[in-house]
């Protein structure tokens, strides 16, 4: 990957399945993100995603146009928020992506996209996604102690929130492409 260019966000495509498929085996604890272990279940992940009636806004993150990440906000039409959440491979973590792209995708379901509120949580035990909700604008809302029962042993979730009335973080963007 050539970190002189940087990635940018476009939209999630049926083509990334194989990309999807090579992100959930980078790392074990992508896990956590679904059940993806064979190309049909990449392709019917990435379907779920992008089908005409989804309430998701998915962003990849692609370097060279090959997907390295995704950003995605759950829509709550109703109560105009959204569930936000986000992955990197394993190769492209650590190189500050994650966090401009949350931040950019963020900023959009705030403004273009005309969201109220964005809420996303992360395990305790994983403090990088705290840094990139952070970085995010999201601020820190509690701990919901015991959430989640992960190889036997129960894990705390950080919460957080960013409304579309909290200051606006300092980032740089990345470029977004609507195709």
């Amino acid at each position: 990957m050539d970190d002189s260019t940087g990635p940018t966000l476009r939209r999630l495509r049926a083509g990334d399945a194989a990309a999807v498929l090579d992100a959930f085996a980078s790392h074990p604890d992508m896990a956590r993100q679904g059940e993806v272990t064979s190309t049909d279940e990449a392709a019917q992940y990435v379907a779920r995603l992008i089908a005409p009636d989804s309430p998701h806004e998915a962003w990849a993150v692609v370097d060279h146009d090959v997907l390295v990440g995704l950003v995605c906000v759950s829509v709550d039409e109703a109560n105009l928020s959204g569930w936000f959440w986000y992955w990197m491979t394993a190769a492209a973590r650590g190189r500050g992506w994650t966090s401009r792209a949350a931040a950019t995708v963020a900023e959009w379901a705030l403004s273009e996209r005309g969201l109220e509120r964005l809420e996303l949580g992360h395990r305790v035990n994983n403090p990088a996604s705290g840094v990139v909700a952070r970085h995010a604008g999201f601020v820190r809302e509690g701990t919901e102690r015991a959430k989640f029962l992960v190889d036997g042993e129960r894990i705390d979730v950080d919460t957080y929130g960013r409304l579309r009335s909290d200051p606006r973080p300092a980032f740089v963007a990345l470029p977004m492409h609507a195709v």
